[in-house]
Order: structure tokens, then sequence, then C-alpha cells
């Protein structure tokens, strides 16, 4: 079994999540994200989670708005909409049944 594979295809899978979580409590801008998800050890890069914002934008699960920066250009800071936030309770709920699952199942073979 290739573990890297199946490693890279957990977090491909988890990426949606992990974003809606980091902008839970603030709104966000891409290069922001990408260093909160590196200091949880997520790496992702900017081909992988742009497209990935644009289509939450799309799915109507984040907005965005532009704001100035003192370094450069105005940056657009990403935020949850109300349809976002109903999305991440749902996957909040999902994850914890399937954790709970991981867990019993674990714990079958360690008795």
């Amino acid at each position: 079994m290739n573990t890297d594979n199946a490693k890279s295809q957990m977090r491909k899978g988890m990426l949606e999540y992990c974003v809606l979580l980091l902008l839970r409590r603030c709104p966000s801008y891409a290069n922001d994200i990408i260093e909160r998800l590196r200091m949880a050890d997520m790496i992702v890069v900017e081909g992988t989670l742009y497209p990935l914002l644009t289509r939450l934008k799309k799915d109507m699960l984040l907005k965005y708005e532009w704001r100035e920066s003192t370094q450069g250009p105005p940056r657009k800071y990403y935020a949850l909409t109300m349809d976002g936030e109903e999305a991440l309770r749902l996957m909040d709920q999902s994850w914890n049944e399937l954790t709970n699952t991981v867990d019993k199942l674990k714990g079958m073979y360690l008795e």
C-alpha cells in the first residue's frame, strides 16, 4: 500500500473543511490561509488553494471584500457566508461521526 498516496488523498478531502474552520473566526486573505495551514502542518500551495476558494465562492459558502494593504496592492479577504457557516456546522457533525467510528474501530483491535 502506498501510504503517501493515502495520506495525500485524506489531506485533499479535508482541505475544504480546514479552510472553512480557519475562516470561522475571522476573514483572511489567501496567503494568510496558506500560512495558517502550514502552521498546522498542512502544506498547501497557491495552485491548490485558489481554485478551492473560487469554488467555495461560487457555491456561495464564501464571500470576499477588498482591503487596502500597507505592503502593496489591496488584498482579497475571504469570509464565511451564512450558507458557509451552515456547511461548516454539518462538516463538524460529519467529522465527529467519522472520528468516533475510527476510534471505535481502533479500540476493537487494541483490547
